[in-house]
């Protein structure tokens, strides 16, 4: 969010640093993201880092580069006449932001914020390559000792999507609410 209110910022210097970072992390694949976090860091900072934490930190700012754009579009699909409204009413431009344009840009954001997530869900899959034993590496051990990819991996594919699918019925039940109140 907070990168994603930088990058609409009217003052250069602010907007600048913003737009850099919400570009590299966008504009790079997740997959050299996890393996930089995972293998270059430790070189620059002198020290491991742990698996979980690299894959962690890798979807961070990964997603955090998408949610900043999300953000971005969700103020600025605001029409102006609502901002300049709330400011003749007497509200500061803070105010203005604060009641007016923020929930309806919020529930704008609702469906492509959902819609992050998921990927991010998704994304963890990554966290295979750097020995993290999440779903995809479990699934790798097992048909070590068993050689049964075909089975295994339609399981796993089954977990994601029972984890996605119930995900996407609890953001259109919020979708629908946010929605209700305007």
């Amino acid at each position: 969010i907070f990168f994603g209110l930088l990058r609409i910022s009217p003052v250069r210097w602010l907007r600048g640093p913003a737009i850099v970072n919400i570009e590299v992390f966008r504009g790079t694949p997740i997959l050299v993201q996890v393996l930089f976090i995972f293998y270059g860091l430790p070189q620059l900072l002198g020290g491991p880092i742990n698996a979980l934490v690299a894959g962690i930190a890798a979807i961070a700012v990964n997603s955090g580069a998408y949610i900043s754009e999300i953000v971005r579009g969700g103020v600025q699909s605001i029409e102006r006449g609502q901002r300049e409204a709330s400011l003749s009413l007497g509200l500061s431009r803070v105010q203005a932001f604060r009641y007016v344009i923020w929930p309806q840009a919020l529930r704008r954001m609702i469906p492509p914020l959902g819609n992050q997530g998921i990927i991010s869900i998704k994304d963890t899959s990554l966290f295979s390559v750097i020995g993290v034993s999440e779903l995809v590496r479990q699934g790798q051990i097992y048909i070590a000792t068993t050689f049964t990819a075909l089975e295994v991996y339609f399981m796993v594919a089954l977990m994601y999507l029972a984890i996605t699918w119930t995900l996407s019925l609890v953001l259109r039940q919020i979708e629908r609410r946010g929605l209700a109140g305007q």
